[in-house]
């Protein structure tokens, strides 16, 4: 196997220290995290707002769910005696929402549903469909099959008061506020979304719904951050489209430093005539330019402006070479501002059905569609043609088939990395 030529830096260096150093994905992604200096503070809001946040602090159970044994549905609770009994005596009726005050009496029942406590005395539920009723005794049919504390939901079941529900850095999606809900939890604490001021700039840049000139192009990775920085939790500051003129964008740069966690660009960094940006960012504050072994997306910029040392990344131009690198990159940054390590994408391992091309010594991030067959394997294709520029690559993946440095491509049949897109990193 061939190793990566790429300088192993360690983890301790921060990315003003690693020069023009050839960086391996994984080196760049924990150096980024050095940017982070001041995580995000927290808040408290109701439940209904916190969809897709982070929780700040623990959930503990301060009840057991469900409260009560309960019963798992409509019937007869009995209170066990003989498992051969056929002939059960009722001795009333208890609804879902109500308590039964007496203690019935062994070898009787009563009549139940889904959810109402067992009364005291009774251990066992029987289904409606088992039963033959009367107006003051049920019989049992085929009792053989009755097992003693069946159809029950115990007291506790899901959680047991004062166990760990939920820790703190977990993303609350549906099935989470659910649990809340049930502990009856109305607000939560959770930490503030990073506010990310978002840009693009250029003359030839051109609003969507404008008349597009000769020479200009659609702003496209303004749109495709802000989607990327919604979807992980972010709270978008969006500049627009600034124009090339120094002033015009230090002025932006100087104010979206005090008001933001994080400052994102996409192109605009290199040494070009017409390049405002990077003098713009070099005098607000510090700035590093690395060479990543990725594709796409080599060039890669980062630093921090003014006071607040507020953490930026110089993205790369081309479009699917913007949503990579976010992926990669960006995401561990959002992570650590909301208190969370650094993790890396989730990976999962699929069988491709054709051959794969990459290069020893970097990484290579091909876009795919992965599915499963009748097996349960993965299988995984790309999806055509993988110019950093073919934004429809990007929007027909639901993976990306990842090629590491040590790697020089994939014959079908062989198994390889993919990162699927369809998940939000928890």
């Amino acid at each position: 196997m061939t190793q990566s030529s790429s300088v192993r830096a360690p983890a301790s260096l921060s990315c003003f220290d690693l020069g023009e150093q050839m960086l391996s994905v994984d080196e760049a992604r924990t150096a980024l995290a050095t940017l982070v200096e001041t995580p995000v503070g927290s808040e408290r809001i109701a439940l209904t707002r916190a969809h897709g946040r982070r929780l700040a602090d623990a959930i503990h159970a301060p009840i057991n769910v469900p409260q009560n044994t309960n019963a798992a549905m409509d019937g007869v609770a009995l209170a066990w005696e003989n498992a051969e009994q056929t002939y059960w005596a009722l001795s009333g009726t208890v609804f879902a929402g109500e308590c039964f005050d007496d203690r019935v009496p062994a070898g009787r029942c009563v009549t139940i549903t889904t959810g109402a406590p067992l009364p005291a005395g009774t251990d066992t539920v029987i289904m409606r469909e088992q039963l033959e009723e009367h107006d003051d005794h049920v019989i049992i049919n085929a009792p053989e099959r009755v097992k003693r504390g069946q159809n029950v939901r115990q007291a506790g079941e899901d959680i047991r008061e004062g166990a760990m529900a939920l820790t703190a850095g977990t993303r609350l999606d549906a099935a989470r506020l659910g649990l809340l809900a049930s502990l009856g939890y109305a607000e939560v604490s959770v930490y503030c979304r990073p506010q990310v001021a978002v840009f693009s700039t250029g003359n030839e840049v051109t609003a969507p719904g404008e008349s597009l000139p000769a020479a200009g192009i659609y702003d496209t990775n303004r749109f495709t951050l802000t989607g990327l920085l919604q979807e992980h939790g972010a709270e978008v500051i969006d500049l627009g489209i600034l124009p090339d003129d120094a002033d015009a964008i230090r002025e932006a740069l100087a104010h979206s430093a005090e008001t933001s966690d994080l400052v994102l660009t996409s192109g605009g960094v290199s040494v070009g005539q017409a390049d405002f940006t990077r003098d713009a960012l070099q005098a607000l504050g510090q700035l590093a330019f690395w060479r990543v072994a990725i594709r796409p997306g080599r060039p890669l910029a980062c630093g921090q402006l003014g006071k607040r040392r507020t953490p930026l990344v110089g993205l790369p131009g081309n479009p699917v070479a913007v949503m990579v690198t976010f992926l990669q990159f960006v995401v561990p940054l959002l992570q650590r501002l909301e208190h969370q390590p650094v993790a890396s994408p989730r990976r999962l391992t699929a069988v491709t059905d054709e051959p794969l091309s990459s290069r020893l010594n970097r990484c290579d991030f091909i876009r795919g569609v992965y599915q499963s067959d009748a097996a349960g394997q993965l299988h995984v294709r790309s999806t055509g043609a993988q110019g950093s520029g073919i934004l429809t690559s990007m929007a027909a993946a639901n993976c990306l088939i990842e090629l590491p440095d040590e790697r020089a491509g994939a014959a079908p049949g062989e198994t390889v990395t993919i990162q699927p897109l369809d998940s939000v990193n928890r």
